[in-house]
């Protein structure tokens, strides 16, 4: 969210610039992502946790930064025009107010603990002053009327979502807080005619729905021109309830984002009275009596313990007791010494951080508000053996081996959707009890879908070239149980050789991949090692492959079928490799074994063959295998081509040997022989020795 600057040095007379504000705050954990505009126009692009929706705002903000700088906080203390002096505030716990200026009545207190009212008089509705839309604008707000930017001003200064009604079109003289009629219908401020349900909470008057709690005011009674009296609503909303809505109308508001993480209880008479200033300030009229302030039941947070030798354990000695209650006090919290007593303080935590709850979360705030580069680093004590984990000598092999290839590693998440696990690895799968959405529901059952989405995110960012690897675990669902494989995904897509004066550029290709992965292959000891065809639905056939190592399916590769490229919105190739771990590390790492330079000179012939199409170069290789020449040194292919004199569906392929010897040099019959050999064999296969 954006925030300004100039806004919450309102509220705390600061020294430093906004670079070194927004350096500490981040420091301190309200995470300033970037910096635009200058002067009294700076704004802050800030990222604020859900766990603090206390600092949704400029006032929050402030408040961290007076405790971060040991400053004094201006208390926002609004004194509408016509209030009467402030004595302290009625707390009314009966459910009606029926000789208040507009009756209150809350028929669901567990929706609605709080609800407090405003009633304003002859009030002019017209365009804001210019400071108010001028700020408003800062943070990408339009500005609407008088009335409506004092709620959308209040929100942005102290957090506390409010709302406006025309006063002269709520029926039946009250406002009732319940729960929706089954089929009751309410048209909201965005002009969608909503039906509810009983789930709903509804802010009525004596006939008729007139908002949705916590989200959105009804369309009926929004302030307009003709608005000359108004009802002010500042209420308090079970986060719960709003949450609910707001994902059943799919409708997500300042407000409800506000109230689905917690608001402050106490905060609702100060942000009534504070709209009802504004709109004074502005739009003149008069104030009607006192706030109708409503209380269904008192939310009072427990106070928490605190112990130093826990504050000590964890955060070490360099703090002393001083320190930790000033830290406290700078936020608001009030420190209570308990003497001769185990934990020696009691804090009241204060009313806007719902967050706290427990000792731990008060030693937090004493660690970030301290500064966490002040403590020293150490070492907890240890006393044993440290034991590596499984195959650690094999993960760091493959790691290495794939940072040295250009792969950079990446992390994607551990939950799919049911449609990637059926498209990807149709195994049974894992269900997540409460998913954070469908796109989240189950365990990965597959790396795939996780590379995918990392090769997108960086294609779509302008990165052409992207390689990425992935190290990690896949499950599923067996009976009872839960099976933990382990995988590596590699993924790439652009360019194998990036142009330059010296060469043009070639694009990454399957034979680049497949050079990849029998690299990887060749970290490990084994006694044969075939490739096949034999892949996934969602590899392209005909350029994707299947590893197969002493018989097991170590890995399988290849383009991505175009199908599942066009469904995913690639506009280039991408490769993708599957390495299952649990197989292959079955296999020992290779050892490296030194072996001298031939001291006798190396022969090679060249033998020209035409093959059908279905003669891969892996039954090639095996026929050449299996006549155990030990002097053939290499067997590869040269060259390749089709067209031209070679018949439709046969190929040309111009095969290299190398003969050599450690121990002579060879004769030439013994040569002749021997390819005489090689030349019977590629025949046998079918092949037909072309003509020199």
């Amino acid at each position: 969210m954006k925030l300004s600057s100039q806004w919450i040095r309102d509220f705390v007379d600061l020294s430093v610039d906004d670079r070194r504000l927004a350096d500490d705050l981040t420091n301190a954990g309200i995470a300033v992502e970037g910096i635009s505009g200058e002067g009294s126009k700076t704004v802050f692009e800030v990222e604020i946790g859900t766990n603090r929706p206390d600092a949704m705002n400029h006032y929050g903000v402030a408040r961290e930064a007076a405790a971060i700088y040991g400053l004094p906080l201006k208390p926002i203390q609004p004194k509408p025009a016509g209030a009467k002096p402030a004595a302290e505030p009625k707390r009314i716990t009966t459910q009606t107010q029926a000789a208040a200026a507009f009756p209150v009545e809350i028929k669901d207190p567990q929706g609605c603990a709080r609800f407090t009212a405003r009633v304003l008089r002859n009030v002019r509705v017209k365009p804001s002053p210019k400071p108010i839309i001028e700020r408003l604008a800062l943070l990408d707000q339009r500005a609407i009327n008088n009335a409506a930017d004092a709620t959308n001003y209040v929100l942005w200064e102290m957090g506390k979502p409010t709302h406006v009604f025309d006063l002269d079109l709520l029926e039946g003289g009250k406002i009732v807080v319940r729960r929706a009629r089954d089929g009751e219908k309410l048209k909201t401020l965005d002009g969608i005619e909503r039906k509810l349900t009983t789930e709903d909470l509804v802010v009525a008057d004596a006939v008729k729905p007139v908002g949705l709690a916590g989200t959105m005011g009804g369309f009926d009674t929004m302030i307009t021109d003709k608005t000359r009296n108004i009802l002010i609503e500042s209420a308090w909303w079970d986060p719960v309830t709003v949450r609910k809505m707001a994902r059943r109308h799919n409708l997500h508001t300042d407000a409800s984002h506000r109230f689905e993480r917690g608001a402050d209880f106490e905060s609702t008479i100060p942000s009534c009275d504070r709209v009802a200033e504004l709109i004074l300030q502005s739009g003149g009229g008069e104030l009607v009596g006192d706030p109708v302030d409503v209380v269904a039941r008192w939310l009072d947070q427990a106070p928490v313990g605190l112990r130093m030798a826990e504050v000590h354990r964890i955060l070490g000695d360099s703090l002393d007791t001083n320190q930790v209650v000033r830290v406290l006090q700078r936020l608001g919290f009030e420190v209570l010494p308990e003497p001769d007593q185990e934990p020696e303080f009691t804090v009241r935590v204060p009313s806007w951080r719902l967050d706290i709850e427990r000792e731990i979360d008060l030693i937090e705030e004493v660690a970030r508000l301290h500064g966490y580069g002040k403590f020293e680093n150490t070492l907890p004590s240890f006393s044993g053996s440290v034991i590596d984990p499984p195959n650690a000598c094999k993960d760091a092999k493959v790691r290495n081996s794939l940072l040295s290839l250009g792969y950079d590693e990446a992390v994607s998440l551990t939950f799919i959707s049911h449609e990637d696990a059926q498209d990807f690895c149709a195994v049974p799968v894992i269900e997540i009890a409460n998913p954070l959405s469908e796109e989240a529901s189950v365990m990965r059952t597959s790396l795939v879908p996780g590379m995918l989405n990392m090769l997108a995110y960086n294609l779509n960012r302008g990165s052409d070239n992207v390689r990425l690897f992935e190290a990690g675990s896949v499950f599923e669902a067996e009976n009872t149980a839960a099976a933990e494989l382990r995988r590596v995904c590699m993924g790439s897509s652009g360019s194998a050789l990036s142009p330059s004066v010296h060469q043009p550029a070639r694009p990454f290709s399957f034979f680049d991949l497949k050079g990849d992965v029998e690299t990887l292959l060749h970290l490990l000891q084994y006694d044969a090692l075939a490739f096949d065809s034999q892949t996934a639905e969602y590899y392209h056939p005909g350029r994707s492959a299947r590893a197969v190592m002493d018989g097991a399916t170590v890995a399988q590769f290849g383009q991505l079928h175009p199908e599942t490229a066009a469904k995913r919105k690639f506009k280039q190739d991408i490769f993708i490799a599957e390495l299952y771990l649990d197989r292959l590390y079955k296999h020992s790492l290779r050892e490296v074994h030194y072996e001298a330079t031939p001291r006798f000179p190396a022969v090679e012939r060249d033998f020209s063959f035409v093959f059908a199409d279905a003669v891969r170069f892996g039954q090639i290789r095996q026929a050449i295998a299996a006549l155990h020449l030990p002097e053939l040194h290499s067997f590869v292919p040269a060259e390749i081509f089709r067209g031209g004199a070679i018949p439709a569906g046969k190929y040309s392929l111009l095969l290299r040997a190398t003969f050599q010897s450690s121990e002579r040099t060879l004769r030439e019959d013994e040569v002749s022989r021997w390819s005489a050999q090689v030349v019977q064999a590629l025949e046998a296969l079918g092949g037909t020795l072309r003509a020199a």
